[in-house]
């Protein structure tokens, strides 16, 4: 990714905006199939194997990458983002034969 930028109009940053959604979907469709390897390998997986004291080691290190975020915020957002990746992996587990 680029640096940060000053984008000089409502439409600039909206197409801004538009572009880092763009990779951001495509690193969390990455991430949500890295986790379904996670979770097919791990002794017990779903919402009942989630390691509480990792995701807290990973909002920790990302925090120090984002720091304006902060931990609570990023906490927030890395839950919703490993729920979605669970109830993805669970359902595709489910659809497989």
């Amino acid at each position: 990714m680029d640096g940060p930028s000053r984008p000089g109009s409502v439409a600039a940053a909206r197409a801004e905006i538009d572009r880092v959604d763009a990779a951001l979907a495509t690193l969390l469709e990455r991430r949500a199939e890295l986790a379904g390897v996670v979770q097919r390998l791990k002794p017990v997986g779903g919402f009942a194997g989630r390691d509480m004291e990792r995701e807290r080691r990973l909002v920790a290190a990302m925090a120090r990458h984002a720091p304006r975020l902060g931990e609570a915020r990023l906490a927030a957002i890395m839950n919703a983002v490993i729920e979605a990746g669970l109830d993805l992996s669970e359902e595709e587990r489910r659809a497989s034969p």
